[in-house]
């Protein structure tokens, strides 16, 4: 039980509460490591074989929209991702190429001499594959893009600092 707000107390009873099944959205208590998770699928369509996904919002990671069993784990020595990613090799196969924002070390706006940047290597970080499942909550949010393209692209790199002094 979970006290909130100033519920009245008789002695070391308290009468105030929020049973933690009623927290967020899951019916289990908080401390319950048995929680069901919901089923869901990922596209099984090979790299290629798929449609891109529209971004949740402009700049947002875009969602992996291909199967990507055999990829990872995904380490600096071995990035399957930049096997079609890269941005030298992507147009040749119709893939999306990384951002001007990966070949950048952002700490030091300098370009990195080949692949990505240090801290961009691992892809699964911020992209993730899409699940096919129903939402748990109704989403009623709409993005607005500043242009058509941003819905599979991003400017992040050339936006990062808009409006910082």
């Amino acid at each position: 039980m979970l006290f909130v707000g100033c519920g009245e107390s008789k002695g070391d009873k308290r009468t105030a509460g929020v049973d933690e099944t009623q927290i967020g959205l899951r019916t289990a208590p908080l401390e319950s490591e048995n929680v069901n998770l919901v089923d869901y699928t990922f596209s099984t369509k090979a790299a290629g074989e798929s449609e891109k996904i529209e971004r949740s919002f402009e700049n947002a990671p875009p969602l992996i929209p291909h199967d990507i069993e055999g990829m990872l784990p995904i380490t600096q020595q071995d990035n399957t991702c930049l096997g079609c990613h890269d941005r030298e090799i992507a147009e040749g196969v119709g893939a999306t190429p990384v951002p001007t924002s990966h070949i950048y070390d952002l700490r030091t706006m300098k370009q990195v001499e080949s692949g990505v940047a240090d801290a961009r290597y691992n892809c699964t970080q911020c992209h993730v594959p899409q699940a096919q499942t129903k939402p748990l909550v109704e989403n009623t949010f709409s993005p607005e893009f500043s242009s058509e393209s941003q819905k599979h692209q991003s400017n992040l790199l050339d936006v990062l600092n808009q409006g910082v002094k």
